[in-house]
């Protein structure tokens, strides 16, 4: 009788263990999605599970409010919207103090994960201070871009061997295939390319910085 209910509690431990396991297993494999808040609309993006480093980051500075009232400080019509970056006094409530964002995330770029409308990627700086490509601590990118025929695309980037859905889909919603292979892509967007193309289409002034500042907040959603 003691050797059956040893072996049950046994049994139901064994149980109450994977399950944790499983539950743990689940929540470190589920989508984060975010949600960013800008003056002329909402985007919606979920993040790359492919580039945990550039995920984590981002969640951390999320979790931090260190996108909480920030501005996309450079904006290109057919190109990109970026924002983010920590050295802009009057989008830096804390001005990066001790240098705690003086740091880079290591390269984590993707073959499969390219630069169509819509990817979120990191600023990095240029190739002659930066040869390993590592990312910006803080400062992204959404693309917006433009479809491309095939002659056009492999005339931006013809070091890049694409798929025939990757060609498919430049040629459909577009992007800016000329950053493929050069900077970490770690997200995309779910619902907001039109708000993309509102913030790209702004006048802006020397510096590809908007005339009116484009202000922005970034929250987790469930």
């Amino acid at each position: 009788m003691i050797k059956v209910n040893y072996l049950i509690l046994v049994a139901a431990s064994l149980s109450l263990i994977n399950i944790s396991c499983n539950q743990k297993r689940n929540m470190q494999n589920k989508e984060v999605k975010v949600v960013i808040s800008t003056s002329l609309g909402t985007i919606k993006l979920k993040l790359y599970d492919e580039t945990p480093l550039h995920r984590d980051n981002f969640v951390k500075l999320i979790n931090s409010d260190f996108y909480k009232e920030r501005i996309f400080h450079r904006v290109i019509r057919t190109f990109m919207i970026q924002g983010g970056d920590c050295n802009l006094p009057e989008s830096n409530p804390d001005k990066g103090q001790d240098g705690k964002y003086n740091y880079t995330v290591p390269a984590e770029i993707n073959p499969l994960l390219i630069h169509k409308k819509g990817a979120l990627a990191a600023a990095r700086q240029g190739d002659a201070i930066n040869p390993k490509k590592a990312s910006s601590s803080t400062q992204f990118y959404i693309v917006q871009g433009q479809p491309l025929t095939e002659i056009q695309l492999l005339q931006q980037n013809a070091k890049v061997n694409y798929t025939e859905d990757q060609l498919k889909t430049y040629a459909t919603i577009g992007g800016t295939p000329s950053l493929d292979g050069n900077y970490t892509v770690f997200g995309e967007v779910t619902e907001g390319l039109e708000v993309i193309d509102k913030i790209a289409a702004v006048q802006t002034q020397r510096g590809d910085r908007p005339v009116n500042d484009i202000i922005f907040n970034i929250k987790i959603t469930k």
